[in-house]
């Protein structure tokens, strides 16, 4: 088969498998005893991360270089890295909210790059002088792939902030470092051993107690309401329902996690940068428009790691701080280049 046409075929493939993914997770949400969209939804995405690593491939035989010199094949290669990371996501997390924010974001970069982008930008052409190098695969794959890390991760913290409705609420051993280690209410108990503990206050765990039942000696961490003594008032507007909550820490945590892998993924990507930079332009650094996005976007991951590790932050804070990672992002991987100036210019709109 001719490789263009293959190409052809396969990424109207990935949008339309990625657009139906994305109705199975919302179908999925708004009914949650349809038990066979979660196997559906995560077969959707194996499919279109399938898809698309064939596209790839075609386009590196094809054009005899690896596939990320325009902005088609960095869009592409940006949605297999999310499908990617997605899957990695729901596979820990084990929740079928993650596709619900994913599975949007990925459909849409396919459309951006299949419907959207004249034809004369989806063909391979010969590398600029600046790319032929094998620094193009070190640097932009590494790059991409932590966009797409980051992207999930923040994708991911916007769903907890929804999940909680933007609440500050404690949540509790989702973090490592200063503030991390909570109590988290866990007690080790025998068969058979009467449960004694005293309530936690309802303030300081979203009105919501965690402790440890024993079930024929088998012990199951469960999420109790607290019962609050005459002297304490909780409002009612402050609680969240159980499986809320449970919900709201584990994207919690797996936001953390995910974001945790993108970072170092990006410092590596800007140090190989500096040393290509300084290969073929001799300096590490210009201060050029996507260089100084680069180094905000690491600025401001570092900063929310920092927070989580170093102060303990957990819940809202840093989710807030994480959404707003997702812009920066964007801003880093797109928007300095619509407008069609500085030396990573080439390629792309202008």
């Amino acid at each position: 088969m001719n490789l263009v046409v293959l190409q052809n075929w396969l990424d109207n493939a990935s949008f339309a498998v990625l657009f139906c993914t994305m109705l199975v997770y919302w179908v999925g949400a708004a009914f949650p005893n349809l038990s066979a969209t979660a196997a559906l939804g995560t077969a959707g995405m194996a499919i279109a991360n399938l898809c698309i690593a064939t596209l790839l491939g075609a386009r590196w035989i094809e054009a005899g270089y690896f596939p990320l010199s325009n902005l088609y094949e960095s869009l592409f290669f940006l949605t297999w890295g999310i499908t990617a990371i997605h899957l990695i996501a729901e596979n820990s997390s084990r929740s079928r909210l993650v596709g619900v924010v994913t599975a949007p974001v990925a459909m849409g970069i396919a459309a951006f790059a299949t419907l959207t982008l004249p034809s004369t930008m989806q063909v391979s052409e010969p590398l600029v002088p600046a790319l032929k190098s094998n620094w193009l695969m070190m640097h932009v794959s590494v790059m991409m792939l932590s966009y797409s890390a980051l992207m999930v991760g923040a994708l991911l913290a916007i769903a907890f902030l929804i999940v909680t409705y933007g609440k500050n609420i404690q949540l509790q051993g989702s973090s490592m470092g200063t503030g991390g280690y909570r109590s988290n209410g866990y007690k080790l108990l025998k068969a058979g051993e009467v449960i004694s503990q005293p309530p936690t206050p309802a303030a300081e765990n979203n009105g919501f107690s965690r402790l440890e039942t024993n079930n024929n000696g088998n012990g199951t961490a469960v999420l109790d309401l607290v019962t609050v003594s005459e002297t304490q008032t909780v409002e009612s507007t402050e609680t969240l329902s159980p499986q809320r909550l449970s919900l709201a820490e584990t994207l919690d945590n797996i936001s953390y996690r995910i974001i945790g892998l993108g970072f170092p993924l990006l410092t590596i990507g800007i140090i190989a940068g500096g040393v290509w930079a300084n290969e073929a332009w001799g300096s590490y650094w210009s201060w050029d428009p996507k260089e100084t996005w680069a180094l905000i976007t690491w600025l401001v991951f570092a900063a929310y790691l920092h927070s989580r590790i170093t102060r303990g932050w957990q819940g809202r804070k840093p989710a807030i701080l994480a959404a707003s990672g997702f812009v920066v992002v964007w801003i880093c991987y797109l928007g300095v280049n619509l407008l069609g100036k500085g030396l990573h210019s080439y390629g792309w709109f202008f």
